[in-house]
């Protein structure tokens, strides 16, 4: 080793040897230019993104957009896989989209403005109840005071006693036979108190709310017509020597159309869930409609059925034409009260 090399050796012009780890100066220039060309891919400049007009969507809301406005707009976008952002700006929120995709996002938020427009609908007006609670508890109290009856020792129409179960009651086969009267009068007989106060506490609140809400004449109208419907249906079912009484036939009548009334009225706002109100009546049919040996399920599931069809009817009917004024709900009313005196007056007079 050279004395004056200073312990070098070969390096005695003071350069160090390149480490082979080090990229050349070809290299490394290669290497920032892809840096550089690959963040310009990656983080987009600002200008890259267009703003969404409002006006070019609603032309109906050309307002400035709201935050909540703003986050549902590109709820819709990100369903339909259009990148997009919100950005406060200086008047309201803005959405901004990649620029090639702003075409594609104001036609995709235009149809989701033109199907959601003045949706939900509004809720139907809510009709006053009619204060008729007394009256239609008079009924039921008459109901109660005719049970009564039915257990003294009367003379009516030249029978003495009166077997008001035998000539009343629903008798399958003397219904096909022609006796269409005990098609009413097994609907105003109860086979004992417990019978009859079970009805009363049960379809008594059914009724008043229904009377309240469509008019007594109506609401008697429809109750009375299910149970008549219903029994009769039963009567062709059930076995030639099948008879039943009771009021529940029309009790259940009355929460069929209470259901239909829901169905109805609602039918916008529950969508695809329109049986609700159908599948709780029938909730109620099957919790207070099957319990006890003597239940007649057939009855009260065939008051059912026709009470959800009258109520149907009913409801369409009223939308149009409104509700049936006091005139028009007295006739009613006197129309039921004759068919149910009607047909006592036919069981009375037919011959045993």
């Amino acid at each position: 080793m050279d004395p004056h090399s200073g312990g070098r050796g070969d390096s005695g012009h003071g350069i160090e040897p390149q480490s082979p780890w080090l990229p050349t100066k070809t290299e490394g220039s290669a290497i920032l230019g892809g840096m550089e060309e690959n963040s310009r891919h990656t983080f987009p400049h600002a200008e890259q993104w267009s703003e969404v007009p409002p006006e070019m969507v609603d032309r109906g809301g050309a307002a400035p957009l709201t935050q909540k406005r703003a986050r549902l707009w590109a709820l819709v976008l990100e369903a339909r896989f259009i990148d997009c952002r919100i950005e406060p700006g200086s008047d309201g929120w803005q959405l901004r989209v990649p620029a090639e995709s702003l075409e594609a996002a104001c036609r995709e938020l235009r149809l989701y403005v033109e199907e959601n427009r003045n949706w939900p609908p509004f809720l139907p007006p809510v009709r006053p109840l009619i204060q008729n609670t007394l009256p239609t508890l008079s009924i039921l109290l008459l109901l109660a005071t005719f049970h009564n009856l039915t257990g003294l020792d009367l003379t009516v129409m030249g029978r003495h006693p009166v077997n008001w179960i035998g000539i009343g009651n629903a008798h399958g086969s003397e219904i096909l036979n022609g006796q269409w009267w005990r098609l009413v009068t097994a609907l105003t007989l109860h086979a004992d108190w417990l019978h009859l106060m079970s009805n009363l506490a049960i379809g008594g609140v059914f009724v008043i709310y229904l009377c309240r809400d469509l008019g007594s004449g109506l609401a008697w109208t429809l109750i009375l017509a299910s149970g008549i419907f219903g029994n009769l249906a039963n009567a062709h079912i059930q076995l030639p020597s099948h008879s039943s009484v009771g009021s529940s036939t029309a009790v259940f009548g009355a929460v069929g159309i209470l259901g239909a009334l829901g169905v109805m009225r609602y039918r916008h706002h529950l969508r695809r869930r329109w049986p609700i109100p159908i599948a709780a009546a029938l909730s109620l049919l099957a919790l207070l409609g099957t319990e006890g040996e003597r239940t007649d399920l057939g009855a009260h599931l065939f008051g059912f059925m026709f009470g959800v069809v009258f109520g149907l009817v009913a409801e369409f009917l009223v939308g149009y034409l409104g509700r049936p004024r006091r005139l028009v709900n007295a006739l009613l009313a006197l129309t039921s009260a004759s068919v149910v005196l009607a047909a006592w007056w036919f069981a009375l007079s037919y011959p045993e």
